[in-house]
């Protein structure tokens, strides 16, 4: 028996539309900060781990790539991807990169920096992108912020696609920095609501 679908079974479209969207127009890559606010306040909220579980459209793509298409080998990962000391070593790093991010921003804003028409892959290769940017009226420093979120969201993409390719389709999942931080605030808010 088929499993009825729900408007959120589609959301893994979410990922591809958004990658594509931004090799159009740059300033799409501000639909980036979805992910990162609707998780958060999701679990402030008292929605636990739903995003991860329900909403989540990259999880729902590897999952789709991985089982419906078999493209996974379907192992498990190794322990260390999956340890806590890996998994907060990467949410300190990623947000050491983001923080990065916004300081090229603020630079960029504040007219000490201009604007870098390009991105960086894997926080290593740095890719010219100047045909995604076309002007806006707005500060440079918009744009700036833009090609800062596509090359986060670029490289957790490549980064989750190589983990479902290698190991079990959603392993990003076992790492991914935003679920890392919902898992702690549920932790957190756990912990405060046997302390009352």
């Amino acid at each position: 028996m088929n499993k009825k679908k729900h408007w959120y079974d589609y959301l893994w479209i979410y990922t591809p539309v958004y990658l594509v969207l931004g090799m159009f127009n740059i300033l799409f890559a501000w639909l980036g900060m979805i992910e990162f606010l609707v998780p958060l306040a999701i679990a402030l909220f008292g929605g636990g781990k739903l995003f991860c579980n329900r909403y989540c459209g990259r999880g729902q793509l590897f999952d789709l790539l991985g089982n419906k298409l078999k493209i996974s080998r379907q192992k498990n990962p190794p322990r260390f991807l999956v340890s806590p000391w890996f998994r907060y070593g990467f949410l300190i790093f990623f947000m050491t990169m983001f923080g990065m991010m916004l300081v090229t921003t603020a630079n960029v804003f504040s007219g000490v920096q201009s604007l870098r028409e390009g991105i960086t892959i894997l926080w290593t290769f740095k890719v010219p992108w100047h045909f995604a940017y076309h002007g806006t009226i707005l500060s440079d420093g918009v744009a700036q912020f833009a090609f800062g979120m596509y090359s986060m969201m670029l490289t957790s993409s490549i980064l989750g696609f190589f983990t479902m390719l290698l190991y079990k389709p959603r392993t990003w999942c076992t790492y991914c920095p935003m679920g890392t931080m919902t898992q702690g605030i549920c932790q957190l808010k756990n912990k405060n609501r046997k302390l009352d």
